[in-house]
């Protein structure tokens, strides 16, 4: 994706990305992590706002006036950090109902590029089948192809 998006830093393992989004509610330290799940080779996408601890606060809406940027910042980070572990699965859904549809119109919106790179699938019904445009889904997979 050809988007406008942060500056990332991240640690030689990739596994912590740090940005800071700048909006109108001034700047705001971002955090990016990706962490092991008790299923091989699949990891969690989290996101959120950096708390003063370095832990990530995935509740607080920010509203800061760059939500295609922030993601595209993110997106930025699954390709780097599938860039270096590519046999892995990425598990993301939201803190919410609505973040999860806010995944969910990102990845339709940009799915016929980002399906070149990436096999994407959606939990529905507690089951995991390939993405389709206008399904709610309850989560997303992905792997990089």
């Amino acid at each position: 994706m050809n988007l406008p998006k942060y500056q990332l830093k991240a640690e030689s393992s990739l596994i912590l990305f740090e940005f800071v989004s700048v909006g109108t509610k001034g700047n705001i330290p971002k955090l990016i992590k990706f962490s092991k799940t008790h299923l091989k080779d699949v990891y969690n996408l989290g996101f959120g706002n950096k708390k003063p601890d370095g832990e990530i606060d995935d509740v607080t809406v920010s509203n800061n006036g760059d939500t295609n940027k922030v993601l595209a910042t993110v997106v930025s980070a699954v390709y780097a950090f599938t860039d270096k572990y590519p046999d892995v699965w990425v598990y993301a859904t939201g803190s919410t109902q609505s973040r999860t549809r806010m995944y969910r119109m990102g990845i339709t919106k940009y799915f016929e590029e980002a399906r070149k790179d990436f096999d994407i699938y959606g939990l529905l019904n507690n089951e995991w089948i390939e993405f389709e445009k206008g399904t709610e889904f309850d989560a997303f997979l992905i792997k990089r192809k």
